[in-house]
């Protein structure tokens, strides 16, 4: 591993694979939240921190507890029989989403502690990252395209870095739509998917960028 591979995750997860416009993950609170810039920005920050954290703990949660244990360092740290314990890895959903749901109830006491404003703001799309599929897809991810611990790191975070440009981006351009002369028909969400499939789209040119 170095510095060029850490580089071409990272520029895959925010331009090339970003998780809205490429993998279709998140689409709820990118539609929902991106009214308003501050929201938006609220809500990546936010993304950013779990994404970040999810994706340190979920790895360390299936290469320490969920693998095999006939090669898992817990159970001989503890002196356990390791044969007696089975593979665990069909638990690796369910245990990634009681970690993602834990975190995001730690962020979701924090905002509403330090900014009731933005906790407001955000609504109940702030404990519906607790379901959201971008944040459960980087930790599978993770595990899938067996990164290890820093690899892990930086696709979380770019990943929620990816995540906030796309949220940033939807927000600047929904809050010059609303000042526009938008046909009754497409107001409010119907200009959105349109404008989000164009967004996908100009996206799409990024997929020609040579990582190798």
């Amino acid at each position: 591993m170095n510095f060029s591979e850490l580089l071409i995750i990272a520029l895959a997860a925010i331009f090339v694979q970003n998780f809205i416009f490429s993998r279709f993950l998140g689409l709820c609170p990118y539609l929902g939240v991106s009214k308003q810039l501050d929201s938006a920005i609220g809500m990546g920050a936010s993304v950013i921190f779990v994404m970040s954290l999810a994706s340190v703990v979920t790895w360390l949660v299936y290469n320490f507890l969920l693998i095999p244990a006939q090669s898992n360092l817990f159970y001989k740290i503890f002196n356990l029989d390791v044969e007696k314990i089975p593979d665990l890895r069909f638990l690796r959903t369910i245990a990634f989403i009681l970690v993602i749901a834990t975190l995001v109830q730690f962020v979701e006491m924090v905002v509403q502690k330090t900014s009731p404003s933005l906790y407001r703001s955000l609504g109940i799309y702030l404990p519906l990252i607790t379901t959201n599929c971008a944040i459960l897809g980087v930790s599978v991810l993770n595990i899938d395209s067996e990164y290890n611990f820093i690899e892990s790191l930086v696709q979380g975070f770019t990943a929620g870095i990816g995540f906030t440009l796309a949220l940033v981006l939807m927000a600047g351009i929904r809050i010059r739509l609303d000042m526009a002369e938008v046909p009754k028909p497409l107001k409010g969400l119907p200009i959105a998917f349109i404008t989000a499939g164009l967004m996908a789209i100009a996206f799409l040119g990024f997929s020609g960028l040579s990582l190798e």
